[in-house]
């Protein structure tokens, strides 16, 4: 079984979602590393507690319980992540869509998760049926979490939109949404996504911050297996 736990990342004009996928057999043990990142954390940085969570914007930023931490120790945090990740069996999918291009050609646009989800999905289905497992999709919870349970329903039985169509045979039950605040895995998928977008769309002024950036990107990736951005 392939456990893929999903987030987003996106401004304005772009929306990336990032699925971290993991075969069952190897969930626990990246779970227990991330887990004794944090603890390790905790006793060492003064705010920082067994339970604070792995948000890609405040780590990056220096907001919440790493507000106090300095950019080294919090960068320190994201790389330890990062290097977790590719120390198990994870694969990691990347899906954007540039929004702009969007509406820019079509008079009717369908929402840009819904969007990125499918086509995130289809690539997930892919890669599980070139592995022959079953795959089973987590998510951080959103508000209209009823209508991507039903998208993901409607996909099952009538196929995906697109020329690319595919009724998900691999992807198993429905999208599970869960508090990120209860899962480290969406929190490393959150970290995953938010540096994904960060050097999509951000220049970067100090160029310290650029080499940070591409240290921390190169730890994870040769655990990317699909990464594209749809400019419509």
């Amino acid at each position: 079984m392939l456990l893929t736990y999903v987030d987003e990342s996106y401004t304005k004009d772009r929306y990336y979602i990032a699925g971290l996928a993991v075969h069952h057999e190897d969930i626990r043990a990246l779970e227990n590393a991330i887990t004794q990142i944090v603890a390790d954390a905790s006793k060492v940085y003064p705010g920082v507690g067994v339970t604070s969570e792995l948000h890609g914007h405040e780590l990056f930023h220096g907001k919440g319980d790493w507000k106090k931490r300095a950019p080294r120790q919090r960068i320190g945090i994201y790389n330890k992540v990062f290097q977790a990740i590719s120390d198990h069996d994870a694969q990691i999918f990347l899906r954007g869509l540039d929004i702009t291009s969007q509406q820019a050609r079509y008079a009717r646009c369908d929402p840009p998760h819904d969007v990125v989800l499918q086509h995130l999905l289809e690539r997930v289905n892919d890669y599980a049926n070139d592995t022959d497992q079953a795959a089973l999709i987590i998510a951080d919870e959103l508000q209209e979490h009823d209508r991507h349970r039903r998208n993901l329903s409607d996909f099952r039985r009538y196929g995906t939109p697109g020329y690319l169509s595919s009724v998900l045979p691999r992807i198993v039950d429905t999208i599970h949404f869960a508090p990120s605040h209860h899962s480290r895995l969406i929190q490393a998928a959150d970290l995953v996504a938010f540096l994904h977008r960060r050097r999509e769309t951000h220049v970067e002024t100090d160029p310290r911050a650029e080499r940070a950036n591409d240290a921390l990107w190169g730890r994870i990736r040769p655990s990317i297996r699909h990464q594209h951005c749809w400019f419509p």
